[in-house]
């Protein structure tokens, strides 16, 4: 098989249980992300802040990131 075929092949469907998976991943990113936004918005320490600020959007990119892996298999 050549490259030109695999690139259009859809991927193959997720069963029930990884679908579970992603979907608890998906909700720990989203509550991660909530949360230290919210510890940002306390910190008053610039250093801290930035680091909250800094994990708050790396747990959005892990996010959308699982989210594209999601809809790229339905």
């Amino acid at each position: 098989m050549n490259v030109n075929n695999m690139n259009n092949q859809t991927a193959p469907k997720l069963d029930s249980n990884n679908l579970k998976i992603l979907e608890d991943q998906l909700g720990y990113e989203a509550l991660m992300n909530k949360k230290f936004t919210t510890y940002a918005n306390y910190c008053t320490d610039t250093e801290l802040k930035n680091l909250c600020q800094q994990a708050s959007q790396k747990h959005k990119q892990h996010y959308n990131e699982l989210l594209n892996y999601l809809n790229s298999h339905q």
